[in-house]
């Protein structure tokens, strides 16, 4: 078994309303071990088998749409994987401390070369991208909310499946759940 970290997509957002408990209850009748989440967005933290990443997804995808009655997209991170993440910027300290916000989005596979052109098509004065693997960083210059770009403009321009999540948050992750 083998720490992993699972970053739900539809959860509490979009009239998706799920209790950390009943999350916490699902990802145990799968038969996971130590299951934790972390604050109610969609963070899952548990031991899992160490098998297929791909079948452990479909797995714990098919029990929550089953459960909640909607698609729920997951994205499984390794705690190397996460670790990785958080010591790997791709944006200097410089740009980080002149910005408002810091995201990152989790996707099942790395971006093709056509998705990346329209990912940096998408790029304004306000927003700034940069890919490592299967994640893409999103840094904005201004509050969110006034940024144009959304996780629904992410999905629709590039036609992939994603989730966000600050990169203070995976930074608070990372502090609790991985060894230093």
């Amino acid at each position: 078994m083998s720490r992993t970290f699972a970053f739900l997509r539809a959860i509490n957002v979009g009239g998706h309303t799920v209790t950390m408990a009943q999350l916490k209850d699902l990802f145990e009748a799968l038969g996971l071990k130590r299951v934790e989440t972390f604050i109610a967005s969609g963070n899952v933290v548990f031991d899992g088998p160490t098998s297929s990443e791909a079948a452990l997804r479909k797995r714990i995808e098919g029990h929550l749409e089953k459960a909640l009655g909607y698609e729920v997209a997951t994205f499984l991170r390794s705690d190397r994987e996460l670790a990785a993440l958080v010591k790997g910027c791709p944006f200097s300290p410089a740009e980080v401390a002149e910005a408002q916000a810091l995201n990152v989005a989790f996707l099942q596979e790395p971006l093709t070369t056509t998705a990346e052109a329209r990912l940096q098509g998408l790029r304004t004065e306000l927003d700034a991208f940069r890919t490592r693997g299967r994640e893409v960083w999103w840094l904005c210059q201004a509050k969110q909310s006034e940024s144009t770009f959304s996780n629904k403009v992410f999905e629709k321009a590039l036609g992939v499946k994603a989730t966000f999540r600050g990169f203070s948050t995976l930074q608070r992750l990372a502090a609790k759940y991985l060894e230093p």
